[in-house]
Formats: structure tokens, sequence, C-alpha cells
């Protein structure tokens, strides 16, 4: 029997779900946190989702947005949802995996071939599917996938021609077992770091180079720290609005329709407008941001990404190979 077959869509599923709560919600606040600074990816998702909830609702909602980590950092904010501490988040995908260990077949290094392979399965059943087994296993709803990036890589030691020369380098990785096998397989020597950590540790040269997506090298002015830029792309990532059982079950059926409208029209401004961004942004980090870049060869990054791949598809288990060979299958 496949692990993964059809269901229904995400916000369908969603719905049905909560089918039989009260009706009598009322006014709800929603407070929505993001780690990130102002001006990031993050934020366009959550401004968005912001007025478009409360546009929808006529006003019964009213969403609280709390960037830069007011109401706590990634690495605590998706089990203060599953505890019903904290009513909305967005999280970066592999922040995601101590919980839920399925997601790392997401994080894998060159995992999907280009932007439309990686919008065809998330927008599609494989996404939905996914969807539906987190909720199952956490109690969190996947509100929304947004917005797909790379995440580019950035350092104080030396430009990147080649993957012989990320050799040694002191790259900060998320606690995320795939990012650090595949830094590991690239050469270079990897210390993992909460995303709190690392500012400081670039700033002080603890680890000399690390990987953002492409807005927040921008938004947290590490272009005024780190000399070179690579637009290595090894890991696509995504930033998913997550929400708690808890805040899903105080909103009456007008209100779950409302939250489920916003999170996916925000998800899909959110697409178009960072995917407008990121040439914009590049161009700027190599021109008035000062980073230095180079042509570079990425044959041998994608041939060790290929190899953290198949191993971590033979060792994870039934669920998580079907969930790879799924992930390549919509390559096709």
């Amino acid at each position: 029997m496949p692990i993964f077959k059809s269901l229904p869509v995400a916000a369908s599923a969603l719905a049905l779900a909560l089918t039989g709560q009260s009706a009598m919600a009322g006014d709800v606040v929603i407070n929505l946190g993001y780690a990130a600074a102002e001006g990031s990816t993050y934020a366009v998702l959550a401004d968005k989702f912001e007025e478009l909830a409360e546009e929808y609702s006529g006003g019964t909602i009213d969403v609280k947005v709390r960037c830069c980590g007011q109401l706590m950092g990634e690495d605590e904010a998706f089990k203060a949802m599953q505890l019903g501490t904290v009513d909305m988040h967005v999280i970066t995908g592999n922040n995601i995996s101590p919980h839920f260990p399925l997601m790392d077949a997401f994080v894998l290094p060159y995992i999907f071939e280009d932007k439309d392979h990686a919008y065809r399965v998330l927008e599609g059943e494989v996404g939905q599917d996914f969807a539906d087994q987190l909720h199952a296993a956490t109690g969190v709803y996947l509100l929304t996938y947004g917005f797909v990036g790379d995440r580019d890589f950035y350092n104080s030691r030396n430009p990147i021609t080649k993957m012989a020369d990320m050799a040694g380098l002191k790259v900060r990785v998320p606690k995320n077992q795939v990012m650090i096998d595949t830094f590991t397989e690239f050469g270079a020597a990897p210390i993992p770091l909460p995303w709190a950590d690392t500012p400081t540790a670039l700033q002080t040269g603890t680890v000399e180079g690390a990987d953002n997506g492409t807005s927040f090298i921008k938004s947290q002015k590490f272009y005024e720290i780190m000399p070179y830029f690579t637009a290595l792309e090894h890991f696509t990532y995504f930033s998913p609005l997550f929400a708690s059982q808890r805040i899903m079950d105080k909103l009456d059926d007008d209100q779950r329709d409302a939250v489920m409208r916003a999170a996916r029209e925000a998800g899909m401004y959110q697409k178009e407008e960072m995917t407008r961004q990121v040439d914009e942004i590049r161009a700027f980090l190599v021109g008035e941001g000062g980073m230095t870049t180079a042509e570079f060869d990425r044959s041998d990054f994608i041939a060790a990404g290929q190899r953290v791949q198949d191993s971590y598809a033979a060792d994870k288990g039934e669920a998580f190979t079907a969930l790879v060979s799924a992930i390549r299958a919509a390559a096709n």
C-alpha cells in the first residue's frame, strides 16, 4: 500500500477536522510570531496574513504580529504551539525536523531540481499529505508553505569557486542533522548553533561562514561583516505558517474559513513578492552591499548532495523513503 495516497486538499482537510467546534467564538486575538528581522521574507507572509485575516473575518479576528523573536526563537516555537502557549508562528522547515523528522526529506541538498519542481511537490498531493501527517503526529496545523527560496552561502575566508575551497571552513549550521552531514560531505567543519547566536558568532569569528535565505543576508545586514557571497543553491527552504490546535479551536466556522483563506492567499502573495525580490537582493549584495562573488563549479557540490540524499533515503525508514521517491517522481 503506498505511503503517499491521494488526500483532500490541506484547506479542506483542516476544515473537516475542525467541523463541530463551537460556532460562537466571538472576537479572537491571534498572536503570530517570527524570529527574523522586520522586512524579511517572514514579514511579507505575516503582515499579509494579518491584513487578510482581519479583512475576511469582518474584524472579529485581531492578528498581533510579533517580529524579531519577541515571542520566542524558532527552536522553541513549534513545541510551544503543541502546548498551546503560542498561537501561530512562521518557522523555517529545517527547524521542524527535531519535532517531525519527516521534514528532513525537504531539507536534503539539491532535492528539488528547480522552483517549478518544488511548487509541484508542496502545492500538490505530496505537500497536502505531508501537512495531514504533521497534524496527525503533532497537533500543529501547517496553514501554508508560502515562498520557496534558496539558502545562499557567505563567508569571511575566501571566495568559493569549487568544493575544495570549502575545506575546513567553520560553517554555522542550524541544529539539523541533514545540514550538518551535508556540510561535512562538502569538506567544511559545520558548527551547529541556534539562530539567536548566529550574528554574534559571525562577528567574533567563532564561525567563518553560514547560509541563509537570500533576503535574510540583506535584512540581517550580514553583507557588512561577510565579504564573500556564493549563490550555491544547495538547500531549498520554505518557512510555513503554523497554527496551534488551541487557537484553531477558538474560531467559529466563519473565522476558520477566513483564516484558511487568508493563509492560502498570503502564501501566494509571499511567493510572488519574494520571487520578484531575489534577483534584486543578490544584485544589491554584490553591488552596493560590497560582497565579492566568483564563478564556481557546482558539479562536485551536486554529487555530494546526491550522496547525502541516497544515504538518508536508505536509512530513515519506509515513510521517509516513500516521501523522497514521491519528491523525485514529481520532477518529471
